[in-house]
């Protein structure tokens, strides 16, 4: 099996067995997956960093009105949780 990745063509005018053809990528090709996935992988981590800081504000959120003197129930009524 060859190190370099590839891809799967396929060409439906051809019949039936004679449609795939699998070809290596090419060095562009390959360097733009590269360029991809390090953008996913930035994204990401710009996405978990906002799920945890909404997180965090809402904990803040519910502890300033516990120390209101809210109850439990209070909170999950006004905050709809």
């Amino acid at each position: 099996m060859s190190e370099t990745p590839v891809k799967v063509v396929v060409d439906l005018s051809k019949p039936k067995g004679q449609r795939e053809s699998i070809i290596e990528l090419t060095a562009e090709e390959i360097a733009e997956r590269e360029v991809m996935a390090a953008e996913a992988e930035a994204q990401q981590v710009i996405d978990d960093a906002a799920v945890a800081a909404r997180a965090d504000a809402k904990a803040s959120a519910n502890d300033k009105l516990a120390a209101l003197g809210l109850s439990a129930e209070e909170i999950a009524a006004i905050t709809g949780a």
